[in-house]
This record gives C-alpha cells, sequence and structure tokens, in this order.
C-alpha cells in the first residue's frame, strides 16, 4: 500500500525540482522516491559498516581497499 507524505520544500529546492522533472519527463514523486531510497541505502551502508569495522580491524583490515581485497 502507498501511503501519501506531505513535505515543505525551500522555494530554491522546488524550483530545482521543477526544473528536473520538466527536463527529463519524470514526476516529483518518482524523483522523491528515488532520492529517499538513495539515502536509506546510504544510511544502511554507514550502519553495517559501522558494526562490521571492529571485526575486520581484529583481522588487520584498515581500509576499505583492504576489505574488498580480501572478499574478491
Amino acid at each position: 500500500m502507498k501511503d501519501t507524505i506531505t513535505i515543505r520544500l525551500p522555494e530554491k529546492l522546488r524550483k530545482e525540482l521543477d526544473r528536473v522533472t520538466k527536463a527529463e519527463n519524470i514526476s516529483k514523486s518518482e524523483i522523491i522516491r528515488d532520492a529517499v531510497a538513495r539515502h536509506l541505502a546510504v544510511k544502511r551502508f554507514h550502519l553495517l559498516r559501522k558494526k562490521t569495522l571492529p571485526f575486520a580491524e581484529a583481522q588487520g583490515l584498515l581500509t576499505d581497499e583492504e576489505v574488498f581485497k580480501a572478499i574478491s
């Protein structure tokens, strides 16, 4: 089920949103849904990183590059 959410945007941000929706021929809702989904994905990533960082450090993995190399 989809819910309706009302948000307030500063005029400058609303005008920019209007320009983008017209230029890309997409709805405001689509842009906002995408923005929220991306924001939440970044938040989940940071939370997961925070939880796993002590385990990685215990294995001597101190950088993201070291972690990526170890799991590749």
